[in-house]
């Protein structure tokens, strides 16, 4: 049996908390997330995600999708 990683894991809590917090669905942000090309940034960011407040990871997440 494999298992999943903790920054999978993550990756998962991450976009089911973008999607509460934006009132879409996970999967409509997984779409928007690879349309915008911020699947390997996200994944990158692993560290500082989390170890923050997610709202923070939201926030960040926003400002990269409006390119500031």
């Amino acid at each position: 049996m494999k298992m999943i990683s903790d920054k999978a894991v993550f990756f998962i809590f991450l976009q089911e908390k973008y999607a509460e917090a934006k009132n879409m669905t996970s999967k409509s942000v997984l779409k928007l997330w690879k349309e915008k090309g911020l699947i390997d940034y996200i994944n990158n960011m692993y560290e500082q995600y989390h170890t923050e407040r997610i709202e923070n990871a939201i926030m960040d997440i926003d400002e990269k999708l409006l390119g500031k």
